[in-house]
């Protein structure tokens, strides 16, 4: 699914418009009926207590249009306009009169704290303040409005967007956006949905269809798209019944130092587990007992210093080589990994103490492969990249740093996001069970299992980190969040294949009435 800019938000809605033949108002008339229809449909008529704060521009108007229609279906709706401004969009002003011929309850105006109104916890909400267009710092008395709706701990339900929350970075106050419990956003959701450091104002979110020109929607390049699994499930690749272990390729792991075989383990367990025909070990010498006992079908290579890895040599020709998991950072193992990169030619995946030791090194970047997927947690991209202002500032800096390199960036996170030739792949799998030692060690072990399969570097992190969090998904069901360890990823692997192809279970029939 793409994920629009405000400004191709703002001329979706243009060329929908021109090219449908209909007003900006009848839009909005979609618009507010969709949110209607969406309401309806959960509250069947009930007679909860409907709060509908408007602003004063187009968002405003949307609320306008939904109030209309609670009101003329009967539910038990009070409207009120925070009057921020002097300013009115013409589209807020027609639906005002329009909600004027349709109740005698006209709107309230609020204009300051005095004339906020009396809302419990068996109130809903409805926040339609401020949309995409915010551009400019909310007053005071507006964020105490914000506060006072979380205060009063009812359900709030956003439109389009919590107000106070900008689509392009992010807000200076935290108390300056609604913490809504549910947005209802039009045609796609908003990067800021999925975004650390805004993700906080937001529990659920849901697209709306209001009937953006589909030619538009399929033709628009965005920067940034959300992974699904109808968007990765034209990268699997199907097998030959004649194909063999040479097939799909041979993933070479290196790492692990004493105490920490362990991410080796799970490494190498996870690109067979993704489908690879043959990996490699390659740890210091500590390693191989443990590796040969515990994981029988790996192969093995041993360092010849006991406790890290002090040279990487091999005589094998491997498709692709992960690098980093369980590595430590010991002066001889920088050595070696420096002299490893500058004659490395093997696509390769970069993570854990791969990543610290070439961020004290960062002359070592312009030896990286073109391609080379790095993987690294918040606090490993920022000794990479450099401190960040917020999410926004972050995404422009990895993007200058991948394309600077010829790289791949995938920023683990509980959105993980591939950044790769000025654009962002955002998946949409994963839960707090993956909060866990050795899960970011599969997560290698995945992308480096499909990149040995022939999958292209884009490819093997978007359906490798897809597949990672779909796995952790189908695990908890049965493990719980807290219960969750990374082996129990691997084993999931198998079944979040299977899931790409399993068909939503038919719905059961209405019995009809005689």
């Amino acid at each position: 699914m793409k994920i629009f800019s405000k400004e191709q938000i703002y001329e979706g809605d243009r060329l929908t418009i021109k090219k449908q033949n209909i007003s900006s108002a009848d839009l909005m008339e979609r618009a507010g009926m969709s949110l209607f229809n969406w309401l309806d449909l959960r509250l069947k008529g009930a007679p909860v207590p409907i709060l509908v704060f408007c602003g004063i521009g187009n968002n405003g108007g949307d609320g306008l249009v939904l109030a209309r229609h609670l009101v003329t279906h009967g539910y038990n709706v009070k409207t009120f306009v925070v009057d921020f401004s002097d300013t009115r969009s013409q589209d807020f002003l027609h639906n005002y009169e329009r909600l004027k011929e349709t109740t005698k309850d006209w709107p309230v105006s609020i204009h300051d704290e005095s004339d906020f109104p009396e809302i419990t916890n068996k109130d809903i909400i409805i926040d339609a303040i401020f949309g995409v267009g915010l551009n400019r710092p909310v007053a005071d008395w507006v964020i105490n409005l914000f506060k006072y709706f979380k205060r009063a701990e009812a359900l709030t339900i956003s439109v389009d967007i919590p107000s106070g929350l900008f689509t392009d970075r992010s807000p200076k106050q935290e108390g300056a956006v609604v913490k809504s419990n549910f947005i209802l956003s039009f045609q796609t959701p908003k990067l800021a949905f999925f975004l650390p450091g805004t993700s906080k104002y937001i529990e659920q979110w849901e697209a709306l269809d209001i009937g953006i020109d589909q030619e538009y929607m399929q033709n628009t390049e965005t920067v940034a798209h959300i992974l699904g699994k109808l968007d990765v499930l034209p990268m699997y690749k199907q097998r030959d019944k004649f194909s063999h272990k040479g097939t799909f390729g041979h993933g070479l792991i290196i790492g692990g130092s004493y105490g920490k075989i362990g991410a080796v383990q799970l490494a190498s367990r996870a690109v067979l587990a993704a489908g690879a025909g043959l990996v490699t070990a390659y740890v210091p010498t500590c390693g191989y007992v443990p590796l040969q006992s515990a994981f029988p079908e790996a192969m093995v290579i041993t360092d010849a210093d006991d406790k890290h890895i002090s040279a990487i040599n091999f005589e094998i020709t491997p498709t692709v080589i992960g690098l980093g998991v369980g590595i430590g950072t010991d002066k001889k193992t920088g050595d070696a990994l420096e002299a490893f990169l500058k004659t490395n030619t093997t696509p390769l995946v970069l993570d854990a103490d791969g990543l610290n030791i070439i961020s004290k090194n960062k002359n070592l970047l312009v030896h990286l492969p073109a391609d080379t997927i790095l993987t690294p947690h918040p606090k490993e991209l920022e000794r990479l990249i450099g401190v960040w202002e917020d999410d926004f500032d972050k995404l422009e800096k990895t993007k200058a740093f991948a394309e600077k390199y010829k790289i791949l960036v995938l920023i683990k996170g509980a959105n993980s996001i591939a950044v790769y030739q000025n654009k962002l792949y955002i998946n949409s799998t994963g839960n707090p069970g993956l909060a866990t030692g050795g899960t970011g060690d599969v997560l290698t072990g995945v992308i480096t299992g499909l990149l040995a399969q022939g999958y292209s570097a884009l490819e093997a992190t978007c359906f490798g980190m897809y597949l990672h969090g779909k796995s952790a998904d189908l695990a908890v069901e049965t493990k719980g969040y807290q219960s969750l360890i990374a082996s129990d990823v691997i084993t999931y692997l198998a079944d979040a294949y299977l899931d790409l192809f399993a068909q939503p279970a038919p719905v059961a029939e209405q019995p009809t009435q005689a």
